[in-house]
C-alpha cells in the first residue's frame, strides 16, 4: 500500500488542514467539515477516521504533540542533566513545540465541559506517562501509578500558566515550572523522611503492605497511562 494513502496519512491530512480553522471555530464540526473540504481526504473515509467529530480532532492534535515531544527527546542528550532538570526539559520541549497557543487554549476549553473532562484527564495523563517513560522510568508498582499522577498536576498546572503567559520567551512560564517541581520534591523529601523515621514506618505499615500490591497496567488498552493510541 501506499504510505501516503493509509488511513494514517489520511488522518494526518485532516487534522493538518484542521489546524487554521481552530483558532475560528475551535475544535469542533465546523472545522472538521472545513478540513475534510481543504484535505481531499474522501469523506467517508475522514468521517471514520475522526468518528466524534471536533473532540477526535482534539485528542489526534494532542496526541501528535506528544509524538513530537518523544522524537525531540529520543533526539536530545539529557545524561547531564540533574533528574528534575529532566523532567523540566521535557515538559518545555512539548509546549515549546506547539506553533500556535490557540490551538492548545482551544482544546484546554473543549476538555474543561463536563463531558469531555474525563478524555482531558486521560491525554494529560498519557503525557505524563510518556514523559517518564522517555526518561527511563522502570517503575511498576505503586510509584508507577504516584509519579504520573504527580506529573499530571504539574504539567496541566504549567499549561494554564503558559497559555496566559506574555512574558519573553515565556520566561515567567518556565519560572513557574521550575518553582512547581521544586515544590513536588520537597514533598518526595517529606516523604523519605516518614519512611526512615521508626514513627512514619510503623503509621505506614499497614497502608505500605496495600501500596505493594498495586502494579502498572500491562495490556488493555483503555488503562491510564497506555500510548499505544
Amino acid at each position: 500500500m501506499d504510505p501516503e494513502t493509509t488511513p494514517d496519512a489520511a488522518k494526518s491530512r485532516v487534522l493538518e488542514a484542521a489546524l487554521m480553522h481552530v483558532p475560528f471555530d475551535g475544535w469542533s464540526e465546523t472545522t472538521l467539515r472545513a478540513a475534510i473540504a481543504d484535505s481531499g481526504v474522501a469523506p467517508g473515509l475522514a468521517r471514520a477516521l475522526f468518528p466524534r467529530g471536533g473532540i477526535d480532532l482534539a485528542v489526534a492534535y494532542h496526541k501528535a504533540g506528544d509524538a513530537l515531544m518523544l522524537d525531540r527527546l529520543a533526539a536530545t542528550d539529557l545524561t547531564a542533566l540533574r533528574y528534575r532538570d529532566r523532567v523540566a526539559t521535557a515538559i518545555r520541549t512539548r509546549l515549546e513545540l506547539v506553533e500556535d497557543r490557540e490551538l492548545v487554549r482551544r482544546g484546554s476549553t473543549l476538555f474543561a465541559l463536563p463531558q469531555h473532562a474525563g478524555e482531558g484527564a486521560k491525554l494529560i495523563w498519557g503525557t505524563a506517562d510518556a514523559i517518564w517513560t522517555a526518561l527511563g522510568d522502570t517503575s511498576r508498582d505503586f510509584n508507577w501509578y504516584s509519579k504520573r499522577a504527580t506529573l499530571s498536576a504539574v504539567y496541566g498546572s504549567v499549561v494554564l500558566y503558559w497559555l496566559g503567559d506574555d512574558s519573553l520567551d515565556h520566561q515567567d512560564a518556565w519560572d513557574f515550572l521550575d518553582r512547581r517541581i521544586g515544590d513536588v520534591m520537597q514533598i518526595e523529601k517529606l516523604k523519605a523522611s516518614v519512611r526512615d523515621n521508626p514513627l512514619g514506618k510503623a503509621l505506614l505499615a499497614g497502608p505500605g503492605k496495600l501500596m505493594d500490591k498495586w502494579r502498572a497496567p500491562t495490556a488493555p488498552d483503555d488503562l491510564p497511562g497506555n500510548t499505544r493510541f
